[in-house]
């Protein structure tokens, strides 16, 4: 095997690779995750005794525990739902624009009341100097004025205990910020000392919580971080449901500024303390009779309260879409540090942040993602014509090349076929004679390197940002989901769906290919054959088998991502025939035609 040759099987082969590592980070893995129990708790240890939580009782219908208690219902333009009067918990939202499936029947249901399987909830009390609650998710609170709540109409609500009267205002804005402004009234004969704290609390595991939330979250949960995220000191803090579950809890505290809370893909759940003050965090996991509760609490600044006097206190709760352009909104507003950073940007932020930047804008111009993607990807390639450009004539060179020695080296290789290290010396002669640089092989592989950074970023673009999610295009009725069409039930000519095709066992992964991926290998396939095939047949093999790993591996990917794909190499081929053909190199092309013709001119005759 030639040197050169060597470098391309070296080559192709560690492309190969990568990619079927991505396919096996993004869609097995994934797929086996989703295949599992929720086995967790019986590994969990028994614990000791002070971290025993107190026993639940049965958990019941969503219904039942709506209306078991006494609530006051919210209606916004983002959510709906109740606040629990005990403890002026949050405890009953959904989303009015968002929803599980693309047939738009059902909102997403972000938190949960406490006694339902897989409760989330948050809320906001006071605890004394000694930590004791004051004030806790358990006391009830009454509704001195307001009906529903909505942007503009706030409600307020009373408790008095030990001294204290507490008067809480909360407000919704047009989003999903929740504000709580609590006026204390210290009515005891000593001073006070109290700090605020805030708590979000899921429960049960992981695996049940996010599928609750978001059916179908454990078949994709991809490479997106899932778990307690925040801004502490303007450093983002991390912790995922697995390593929480695993009790790998965290504690930090912050001087002034920051945020904390449990995220899914999408959803996130979050405190945002007084942005003025400091504060700490902790998580805990305690185990319950009905399961385990995983809480996130903050704890603030203390504030006296003299005798007789007042003071007043302001924080928030978000409980919505990790919208980009929202959560910028409420960094500057309310100066919560790095808002937008509970989008998870992935390892490429760098190039992710601006690829999502630009497809915002463009689609302002062209009217829906799918075309943004689309002029995206013009606008890229337009950036690396260049490169292409330089790689497609090394790859015309090379090919001109390897004709005009085509002899010498077929004599070389027969001569010294049982002395390998002789026979790469006469080969490295004969490229110096004539003048060819064996390095100008790889060139043709610059492009593809290239594209890797671009893939994994728009990759994560797709993959992580709500924007995308249910984004219709052509017979796409979600960019961020998997080629909705199927080998198996003919591209939708047949009466059963395409996820059905795919979730056949082993059968599935073949027939469950869609228009796209199969567009995609044709058009890599024709590519390929522009380029200059290795001399050994087992290169070849490996080389043209290429397109059909690329194939599989894209039919689990986000249909916009392979969309890019296949337009980027439509506008390649006739780049890389323009550039070959320049140099007077006859591509596979070239050799179809020119069968075509003749066997068009033989059947004329």
């Amino acid at each position: 095997m030639e040197k050169q040759d060597q470098r391309n099987f070296i080559l192709f082969t560690v492309i190969a690779v990568m990619f079927l590592f991505a396919y096996q980070a993004l869609i097995v893995e994934p797929d086996i995750e989703r295949r599992e129990t929720a086995a967790e708790l019986a590994k969990v240890q028994q614990e000791s005794a002070d971290r025993i939580a107190p026993p639940a009782e049965r958990a019941i219908s969503l219904e039942s525990a709506l209306a078991r208690e006494g609530r006051i219902v919210f209606d916004g333009p983002g959510v709906d739902g109740s606040i629990r009067l005990t403890g002026a918990l949050i405890d009953d939202l959904s989303f009015r624009n968002y929803y599980d499936t693309t047939e738009q029947e059902n909102e997403i249901r972000l938190f949960r009341p406490e006694a339902v399987p897989s409760g989330f909830y948050s809320g906001w009390y006071w605890v004394d100097e000694e930590g004791r609650r004051v004030m806790g998710f358990e006391d009830p609170w009454s509704l001195v004025s307001g009906g529903v709540l909505s942007p503009g109409n706030p409600v307020r609500l009373a408790y008095e205990a030990e001294g204290l009267r507490f008067e809480r205002e909360i407000s919704l804005d047009e989003n999903f910020m929740f504000s709580f402004s609590d006026r204390i009234t210290n009515t005891g004969a000593t001073a006070r000392r109290l700090r605020p704290s805030g708590a979000v609390r899921r429960h049960g595991v992981s695996k049940d919580f996010l599928e609750a939330t978001t059916p179908g979250a454990n078949r994709d949960r991809g490479i997106v971080f899932l778990g307690l995220m925040g801004v502490m000191d303007d450093e983002l803090i991390k912790q995922s449901y697995k390593k929480l579950e695993k009790d790998e809890m965290i504690a930090a505290t912050t001087q002034t500024g920051g945020w904390i809370g449990l995220t899914d893909k999408y959803w996130l759940g979050a405190l945002v303390p007084d942005q003025s003050e400091a504060f700490s965090t902790s998580t805990n996991r305690l185990l319950r009779s009905d399961g385990a509760l995983l809480e996130v609490r903050t704890v603030g600044t203390e504030i006296l309260i003299p005798t007789g006097e007042s003071r007043i206190s302001e924080q928030r709760i978000f409980a919505g879409a990790k919208t980009r352009e929202v959560l910028r909104q409420y960094k500057n507003e309310f100066g919560i540090p790095r808002f937008d950073d509970a989008i998870d940007w992935g390892f490429f932020y760098f190039l992710t942040k601006p690829f999502f930047a630009a497809l915002v804008f463009l689609k302002g111009y062209v009217g829906s993602f799918g075309l943004a993607i689309l002029a995206f990807t013009v606008c890229v390639k337009l950036v690396l014509l260049p490169l292409y450009n330089r790689s497609y004539a090394s790859m015309a060179v090379l090919k001109k090349n390897t004709e005009r020695i085509k002899e010498p080296l077929e004599r070389i290789q027969k001569q010294f076929a049982k002395d390998p290290a002789r026979k790469q010396q006469e080969i490295m002669a004969l490229y110096k004679k004539e003048n060819i640089n064996p390095l100008a092989s790889m060139g043709g592989c610059l492009p593809l390197l290239a594209t890797m950074p671009i893939f994994f970023a728009l990759y994560q673009v797709l993959f992580v940002t709500i924007e995308m999610r249910h984004e219709p295009f052509l017979w796409m009725l979600d960019l961020a989901a998997p080629d909705p069409t199927a080998i198996g039930n003919l591209f939708g000519l047949m009466p059963w769906s395409a996820e059905a095709v795919k979730n056949i066992p082993i059968l599935g992964f073949v027939i469950g290919i869609g228009v796209l991926p199969l567009l995609y290998g044709a058009t890599m396939f024709i590519s390929q054959s522009m380029g200059t095939p290795p001399t050994d047949p087992m290169q070849r093999r490996i080389i043209m088998f290429l397109p059909v790993i690329f194939m599989f591996v894209f039919g689990g990917l986000a249909s916009g991502l392979v969309m890019y794909f296949v337009w980027n190499m439509l506008l390649q081929i006739p780049q890389q025939y323009f550039i070959m053909r320049r140099h007077g190199v006859d591509t596979g092309f070239d050799r179809f035609l020119a069968r075509y013709l003749k066997g068009t001119k033989e059947s004329g005759e």
